[in-house]
């Protein structure tokens, strides 16, 4: 590659994940797609890439799984299955602390299944309820919710879109995944409970009378509720026996289409597109700078750091995900893993370590960002707030997936 054009890359590359970080361009109206978009575009506007090459830089298979199991939860969504789930929180929640380890569960339990942020979305409106009625801090419950989603999507490939990206990029099969960063996950759900509970330990570790909430009216589409359930079982039984988890997930989605009932434009509504053009834009620049000489710059650079290391690895995913966020920070690592001397457990550690590091601050994540926003009109976590949980949650839980990563 020509000077001139590798240095384009470079500068391309830079200016993404700085407006990437900051969340937006300064001066103008244009968010994270938007900057992954232009990125992308300049690479082939200044001969980086070809257009061919661009195409080819799309890793299909994760975009397949993202937007199968997209149209999977939308279905769920839609059919009231998890107003149903969380009317049987409801309905067993009758003292503040059995209340916090029902929503942990409950949030983290889900999300290790059906994508992190759907399970902020769904619950957060519920908890805001039930603790009104209670007439208790919804604040540490809210902080569960988001805590528990970031921590569960750890076990699974399926949890949230940067172990998509992983598992596609490493071919590490879904039950091999799962059985190396379970263990992990649930004993990074347990640290969520003791340690919201000891925070708030007002509100936890006092005596508090039974309490009977009434459970919200729940709206459900008994017909889709049970086609849309046993899909789903359907598909995670077959992701455990190795089959193509793209191609199992976007099979799913395609039946959850075949409808009498539905408006096809209710599920389309529920897909969030912006996030998958952002892994398409993403996909093109990452391209183009592997095309440079900073590809094997990092390389050596991660050489004489040790980020074959466990902790060093780790740690240094921490940081650049609350940089950059996790999707591509995950990216920027994509170069030189394969290089390591154990890539799998370097894959694996990366895993943990990004989606673990979301529950450092309130910008650590998309799901904490959710609860916050969709909580505002009747409670404000500020980023002091959420940092006094979230520094000790995420040390600890980073230090127990440094220990049991396989």
């Amino acid at each position: 590659m020509a000077s001139s054009t590798a240095l384009w890359a470079v500068l391309i590359f830079a200016a993404t994940y700085l407006v990437l970080a900051i969340g937006r361009l300064p001066g103008f109206r244009v968010d994270r797609t938007g900057a992954a978009i232009i990125g992308a575009t300049l690479m082939v506007a200044f001969n980086v890439l070809t257009v061919a090459d661009a195409v080819e830089a799309i890793n299909t298979d994760t975009i397949l799984l993202l937007f199968g199991m997209m149209i999977v939860v939308a279905n769920l969504r839609i059919s009231g299955f998890f107003a149903l789930v969380a009317d049987w929180l409801v309905t067993h929640a009758h003292r503040p602390l059995a209340l916090l380890v029902l929503i942990v569960a409950v949030s983290g339990l889900f999300s290790a299944f059906f994508v992190n942020d759907t399970m902020c979305l769904v619950l957060t409106p519920l908890v805001l309820e039930i603790t009104t009625q209670m007439r208790r801090n919804p604040i540490p419950y809210l902080l569960a919710v988001a805590m528990a989603a970031n921590v569960g999507s750890v076990a699974t490939v399926t949890g949230n879109p940067q172990n998509m990206l992983i598992a596609s990029f490493s071919g590490i099969p879904y039950r091999a995944f799962a059985a190396a960063l379970t263990p992990a996950a649930l004993l990074s759900l347990a640290v969520v409970v003791a340690l919201i509970a000891f925070f708030y330990r007002g509100e936890f570790l006092r005596a508090t009378p039974r309490v009977t909430i009434q459970p919200p009216a729940v709206r459900v589409h008994r017909a889709l509720v049970w086609k849309s359930t046993i899909t789903s079982a359907a598909m995670i039984v077959l992701f455990f026996l190795g089959w193509p988890i793209a191609k199992v997930a976007l099979v799913a989605g395609a039946l959850l289409l075949l409808t009498r009932r539905v408006k096809p434009e209710r599920v389309y509504a529920e897909i969030d597109w912006s996030l998958l053009v952002l892994f398409i834009g993403l996909f093109i620049v990452v391209r183009g700078v592997e095309k440079t000489s900073l590809s094997a710059d990092l390389f050596a650079v991660a050489s004489r750091l040790h980020l074959e290391r466990t902790g060093v690895m780790s740690a240094f995913s921490v940081i650049l995900s609350n940089i950059v966020s996790n999707v591509p920070a995950v990216l920027v690592f994509r170069p030189f893993i394969p290089h390591l001397a154990n890539p799998l457990h370097a894959w694996l550690t990366l895993a943990m370590s990004s989606t673990l590091a979301g529950n450092l601050t309130v910008l650590g994540s998309v799901a904490n960002l959710i609860v916050i926003q969709r909580a505002r009109h009747k409670v404000t976590i500020t980023f002091w707030e959420y940092a006094r949980v979230g520094v000790p949650v995420t040390i600890l839980t980073v230090a127990i997936g440094v220990l049991l990563v396989p």
